[in-house]
């Protein structure tokens, strides 16, 4: 199968493709709805039978029992909450056919990943995490938009599970336009604490300072972009976050300690009245910020055999998606793979 996202309209090849949707929350509604609008053969099914209803009402197929909605699918997407996913890849992975894709959403890669794995179901089921969001819940918040452009993490295992990660990774890229991230669960997962979880503690912390401060009616009466950006994520529903933050514990505290150690640094410049010290952190501050709006990449294509123990091929996407870059294109044909990768400059991996 032909997978390169440069192709024209490459959404349309995967149209009539049998998809099925886990959990129809926010961002398992995004997905739905944007594999719907390109054209896949897509069910959605959710615990909760209001939301049932109110996909039906979409015109969305829900049908009533997980196992209808996963029966005869390619692939099949887990987008409920975190602590269901293990459960709940288990049961999908009964009902659906033996070669059909599965992959999640979740926020934690590393134990689902090991979970997977003593289960028996690491040549089909590829972790995943889309890193994108809003600070609001549910279907009815749910748009085909949401995901789009956003990195996708897709977390690839030797052996037969490489040729699920190509095949999932070619629909992300051609449905979503998403750049997807190959990493290991474990790289995501430390990556994700600081670019993603803490986050949240920081936001929960400045959004609750301001909720017990004297003047807390003022302080709100003055809060601009800054205080509107850096409290965003505290709107995202509270047991939502606590789960995911419990589910990488170790990793999100040890993120915090090195965001503390730094706004340690900042207070001890400020209590010193030390100008160049505070604007020497900040200006190692602005870099790192100036570095996340504009970024040059280098572009390159990567081509491994198809068959084979796929060690290489699997190395080197982690390698690439650690040093901070991601895949456009996946084309499997003539017995080989190709990958166009984009890599910060000067930092492509061998």
């Amino acid at each position: 199968m032909t997978t390169d996202a440069s192709a024209p309209d490459p959404a349309g090849r995967w149209a009539g493709v049998r998809a099925a949707v886990v959990g129809t929350g926010l961002i398992g509604g995004s997905v739905l709805l944007r594999l719907r609008a390109a054209g896949l053969d897509v069910a959605g099914w959710d615990p909760d039978p209001a939301t049932r209803r109110h996909a039906r009402r979409q015109g969305v197929e829900a049908p009533e029992t997980l196992d209808e909605a996963v029966a005869g699918r390619r692939v099949v997407l887990l987008c409920g909450p975190l602590p269901t996913l293990a459960d709940t890849l288990l049961r999908v992975a009964r009902a659906a056919p033996p070669d059909c894709v599965l992959t999640d959403v979740g926020s934690t890669k590393a134990e689902l990943a090991a979970f997977a794995t003593r289960h028996g179901l690491v040549d089909r089921f590829v972790p995943g995490h889309p890193m994108a969001g809003a600070d609001s819940a549910g279907l009815t918040s749910a748009t085909a938009a949401l995901l789009d452009s956003a990195a996708w993490v897709l977390c690839p295992s030797d052996g037969p599970a490489t040729a699920a990660f190509r095949w999932l990774a070619a629909l992300v890229v051609d449905v979503f336009r998403a750049r997807v991230v190959p990493m290991s669960p474990q790289e995501h997962d430390e990556a994700a604490a600081l670019a993603s979880h803490v986050p949240h503690l920081l936001a929960g912390a400045l959004a609750g300072a301001a909720r017990h401060a004297a003047l807390r009616d003022a302080v709100l009466a003055l809060a601009a972009g800054s205080f509107r950006d850096g409290t965003r994520v505290a709107g995202t529903p509270a047991a939502r976050t606590a789960s995911m933050l419990l589910g990488n514990r170790d990793r999100v505290l040890d993120g915090l300690a090195g965001v503390t150690a730094f706004l340690d640094r900042l207070a001890g410049a400020l209590r010193a009245g030390d100008a160049a010290s505070l604007t020497a952190l900040y200006a190692e501050a602005e870099a790192t910020r100036s570095a996340l709006l504009a970024r040059p990449f280098d572009t390159s294509v990567r081509v491994f055999p198809a068959g084979g123990d796929h060690a290489a091929e699997v190395a080197w996407l982690r390698r690439l998606g650690a040093g901070g870059g991601h895949l456009s294109a996946c084309r499997v044909a003539a017995g080989t793979v190709s990958y166009t990768a984009h890599a910060p400059a000067g930092t492509a991996p061998a």
